[in-house]
This record gives structure tokens, C-alpha cells and sequence, in this order.
């Protein structure tokens, strides 16, 4: 896009004052987004302006029908929350309202687009390096989970079908593999049969939710540690981000991503295997901090399987990045040739990591449900 075409984008948001300058920002795989920053009577503004890709997302005003529903729940959530020194305002995402009245945008070329505000002073991590940061983004979505529990608004939009669908998504690995479009399945024999050894053992979630025997609520979807908002000055967690995704699911689905990404001591996309492997130190706060706050609201089977849906989201990461990387990388943004097998090794190695430390892992859970379940009774309910 050129500057104009930007700028008219811009114009078609309630926004007021001066547009002083705007840029592209982000690391995100999906959406192409720009911060733009306003002089308003003198007051410096900025907002992230998204363009929403529609091969992924095929309707985006359902997706964004419920963003507005999520986070106008989470909001009026917070307002009551009188003691709160972040503020309500910064506890969840703005979506900023097109001049027409709709929450987004939609150009000449059919392409949507939509504004948030920008929430200053906070930041994300791309690495979780310590107990204390472990902690605290379990609570935080922990709390997600607990803020949403009791929604009662419209029906969300499923925006992806079956996006944690496990058996869904190893038909598509299967097509991908059998099509071999990018001529690379000899290439990755090892971690394709690797996968195929575990196909059973990573249906649990999904024939839970089949069966009736897991619950369905509301969901995050990409509970990844750079989807957690930090506050600059105080080092608490403010928000989830990135709400592209929330629909309806298990809140083992976030759970698991939660712990995929936040016990990992490597990045996503690590090239040396030596430095990917599941921290159990790492593990323990954070699921402390997580069934701290929900630990009053998760039924006894979820609790049960905190420990498997970790390694079921990293197996379907895996399997996700494999598929892309056997149909020519036509899904994820990658920065080299090989980025989305990386990822899949890198998801590949975690899992071998947990399974080295299965009981282990087990039994933190175990104490830490019974020791916050415990301490919810006596306190009435986690505070939100």
C-alpha cells in the first residue's frame, strides 16, 4: 500500500485531531498492522490500525462482532473493579468505531480493516525467563478465563471451523503429505512418522468436546506468552491481546497453548534443538498463578487433563507448521526457507521434553489444584 492509501484508511475511523506520523508495526504472523500517532488539542494519541486477512479469517465481521462482545464484557468487568490502579480502560482492547458507526472498515478493493488504541506504557516478552513472569501471566489468563465464564451476551462466531479440532487437522496434514506440493515430505520423514506415533494420544480435547464431557465456553485461542500486555511501571499483567481467535472452545485450549509457550526455554522458531526443552520451575509458577484464579470455576476433569492439554496444543503446533511447511509455506509468515519446519522441530522437541518429565509434571498440577481449589473455598470465589 502507498501513503495515500493508508492515510484514506485512517480517515474512515472517528478519529479526531492531527495526524502526525504512522508506521508498520508488530511481529505478528497473520494481520498487516500500522501505528499511527495523532496531535489531539496538544495530547499525543496513537492507535493500531489492522488490516484483516481474509484467507484466514473468511468472515471478518464476525470476528469482529466478537471482539466488540468479549471486550465490552471484559470491560464493564473491570469498571467495577474501583481499586484498581491500571484503570478499566486499559484492562482489554478498544476497538475504535468507523465513521458510519461499524467497528471496521471495509476499502475498495473489499479488504476490512479495523482501529484499536493504542494502550501506552506496556509491553510484551517473546521468552519467558523467570518464575515471577510465569506467575503472573498465569493469572492473567486465568483471570481471562474467569472474566468470561459468565457471559451471557450473543452467541460467539466459530471465525475459524474447527481450528483446534485435532482430527481435522491431521486431515490436513495427511492431504498435505499425499499432495507433497512442495516436494518435501522425504525431506522431513522423522518428524511426520514422529507425528503420526502420537495421532491417538492428541485426540483427547477434541473427543472431550465431542462427547459432551468437556464444556464449552469461551476461549482465546492463541494464549501464547506475546499475547500477554505488561504494564511498563509496575510489571503486572494487563490484558490479553490479539483476540482474532476468541470463539467458542474448552479453556483447555488456551490453557495448553498457555503452557506450550510459557514453559518452553526456547523460542518458537529455535534452530538449535539444544536450547528447546519444558522447564518445570517455569511450569509450577505458572500454574499456580493460573488455578489461582481458576481454580474455582474449572470442573474436576479439566483439571485433570491442565497437564495433557499442554502437550496436545504443542502437538497440534507441530502439526500445524508441518502442514504448512509440506504445502510451500502458504499459511504462516516466514522469514527463511526452512522457518516453519524449525517451528515444527522446535514443537516436536518440547513434546519429547514433557514426556522425559510426565510424572513429574503431573504431580505439580495435582498439588497446585488441590492447594488453590482449597484456598478458593475458604476466600468465596477467585478475585477478578
Amino acid at each position: 500500500m502507498n501513503e495515500e492509501s493508508v492515510k484514506d484508511v485512517f480517515s474512515r475511523f472517528a478519529l479526531y485531531g492531527d495526524l502526525e506520523s504512522f508506521k508498520s508495526f508488530g511481529k505478528g504472523h497473520i494481520n498487516n498492522t500500522f501505528l499511527s500517532t495523532w496531535n489531539q488539542a496538544g495530547t499525543k494519541v496513537r492507535y493500531t490500525h489492522q488490516r484483516i486477512n481474509k484467507n484466514v479469517f473468511k468472515e471478518p465481521e464476525k470476528v469482529i462482532e466478537n471482539i466488540r462482545a468479549v471486550t465490552h464484557h471484559i470491560y464493564e468487568k473491570a469498571r467495577l473493579q474501583k481499586d484498581d490502579p491500571i484503570g478499566s480502560s486499559r484492562r482489554t482492547l478498544t476497538l475504535v468505531p468507523a465513521k458510519d458507526g461499524l467497528f471496521y472498515y471495509k476499502d475498495d478493493e473489499g479488504e476490512y480493516w479495523r482501529t484499536y488504541l493504542f494502550i501506552e506504557n506496556a509491553s510484551t516478552f517473546e521468552l519467558m525467563d523467570n518464575p515471577v513472569l510465569a506467575y503472573k501471566v498465569g493469572c492473567a489468563v486465568g483471570t481471562f478465563q474467569k472474566q468470561l465464564s459468565d457471559y451471557a451476551g450473543p452467541p460467539l462466531h466459530e471465525t475459524i471451523p474447527v481450528f483446534h479440532n485435532m482430527k481435522s487437522r491431521y486431515v490436513q496434514l495427511d492431504t498435505a503429505a499425499s499432495d507433497n506440493k512442495a516436494g518435501r515430505l522425504d525431506s522431513v520423514r522423522e518428524e511426520f512418522d514422529f507425528l503420526q506415533k502420537n495421532r491417538s494420544r492428541g485426540m483427547i480435547l477434541t473427543d472431550g468436546l465431542e462427547s459432551g464431557k468437556l464444556k464449552k465456553g469461551i476461549t482465546h485461542n492463541d494464549t501464547k506468552l506475546n499475547n500477554v500486555l505488561f504494564d511498563d511501571a509496575t510489571g503486572e499483567a494487563i490484558c490479553l491481546i490479539d483476540l482474532d481467535t476468541v470463539m467458542p472452545g474448552t479453556v483447555l485450549f488456551d490453557t495448553g497453548d498457555l503452557i506450550r509457550t510459557a514453559s518452553n526455554t526456547g523460542a518458537e522458531d529455535e534452530r538449535d534443538l539444544s536450547k528447546v526443552g519444558f522447564n518445570t520451575d517455569l511450569f509450577r509458577a505458572l500454574i499456580d498463578g493460573y488455578t489461582e484464579k481458576a481454580a474455582d470455576f474449572l470442573t474436576d476433569y479439566e483439571k485433570s487433563l491442565i497437564a495433557e492439554s499442554g502437550r496436545i496444543l504443542t502437538q497440534i503446533m507441530a502439526v500445524r507448521f508441518l502442514t504448512d511447511y509440506l504445502n510451500g509455506d502458504v499459511y504462516y509468515k516466514i522469514e527463511r526457507p526452512s522457518h516453519n519446519l524449525d517451528r515444527a522441530r522446535t514443537q516436536i522437541k518440547l513434546m519429547q521434553s514433557m514426556d522425559g518429565q510426565w510424572d513429574r509434571i503431573q504431580n505439580i498440577v495435582h498439588d497446585l489444584c488441590r492447594k488453590n481449589t482449597a484456598a478458593s473455598a475458604v476466600s468465596g470465589t477467585a478475585k477478578i
